[in-house]
């Protein structure tokens, strides 16, 4: 397991992180979402162990990651400003992090060559940052490490590249029990990969849920009513937001879809769906609950 445990991370006057608490169980993937400065880089280099800690601990598998040589052979940090040698290459980085990693996969490096459309002579300055990004995934997954830490893993990705990367980090995960951890300033990057979702903000993890329960909390449902009906008349459904257009009603309702159609059904609607919610949308309510604007903490 990974944790941060009353974790504090200081630049001078600047506060990162605030007696931050986090747990994220092994063999899952959890997305760390939260705008630019709200400490998901530090809490990722915290975890690598590129930071040490001003207060608090971070530890994997009940160890301290800083200047554990040990446990670094373990896990692999792909940060948000990648970094090659100067004038190197695919091969040049490839045979660099071999001599780094105990479980460097060269079969599966070459297998891996073959998916990302990359040359292995070309110099990675010269690569554009999507193709850089492709190449630091690549040397990643090549390390066949149990534990990858992602700073803005699709940054830069086109859609194809995106959809391959998600279906590599699934299948790792499936096979390997390996954990990932994601960090991204867009819930909708995340949503078809992870199991579990943190939101950082102002330094501490303000809201944290596994996914399936997250979704199972709201759904959204359309209807219409002959005659017209006010949301106001729907005695018994917990209706967070809602609009009229017409005779049809479009509302997000806490609880599942299947009770609250059978619960619609009792006014008699003309018709009544159930649409599935975003986890931005999601969020979004979740937040409203707790008193926080979402709009203004993401957006």
């Amino acid at each position: 397991m990974i944790q941060a445990i009353e974790l504090v991370k200081r630049f001078g006057e600047t506060t990162a992180l605030r007696a931050m608490n986090a747990s994220v169980e092994e063999g899952s993937v959890y997305g760390l979402v939260g705008t630019n400065g709200s400490g998901k880089s530090t809490f990722l280099r915290l975890l690598a162990g590129v930071y040490y800690p001003d207060g608090g601990r971070v530890r994997i598998g009940g160890e301290d990651t800083y200047e554990n040589e040990k446990l670094k052979d373990s896990l692999f940090f792909v940060p948000d400003e990648l970094y090659f040698f100067p004038q190197s290459t695919m091969e040049d980085m490839a045979h660099f992090y071999a001599g780094q990693y105990s479980g460097w996969d060269w079969e599966y490096y070459k297998k891996l060559c073959g998916i990302f459309p990359i040359g292995n002579k070309v110099r990675l300055n010269t690569f554009s940052k999507g193709m850089q990004r492709q190449a630091a995934i690549l040397l990643a997954l090549s390390a066949r490490c149990k534990y990858l830490l992602l700073d803005e893993a699709f940054d830069g990705l086109d859609p194809v590249m995106r959809g391959a990367v998600r279906r590599l980090l699934a299948d790792e995960v499936a096979e390997r029990k390996m954990t990932v951890i994601i960090s991204s300033h867009n819930l909708r990057e995340l949503e078809d990969l992870c199991d579990h979702v943190g939101l950082l903000y102002n330094g501490n993890i303000l809201f944290s849920r596994e996914l399936d329960e997250v979704k199972l909390g709201f759904c959204k449902v359309q209807a219409a009513f002959q005659p017209e009906r006010e949301v106001t008349e729907l005695t018994g459904i917990q209706v967070m937001q809602y609009e009229k257009r017409g005779s049809l009603l479009s509302m997000v309702v806490r609880g599942n879809s299947q009770e609250v159609l059978k619960r619609l059904e009792e006014f008699r609607p003309v018709f009544a769906e159930a649409l599935p919610l975003t986890l931005e949308e999601v969020f979004i309510h979740e937040m409203e609950e707790v008193g926080y604007d979402y709009n203004n903490i993401i957006f």
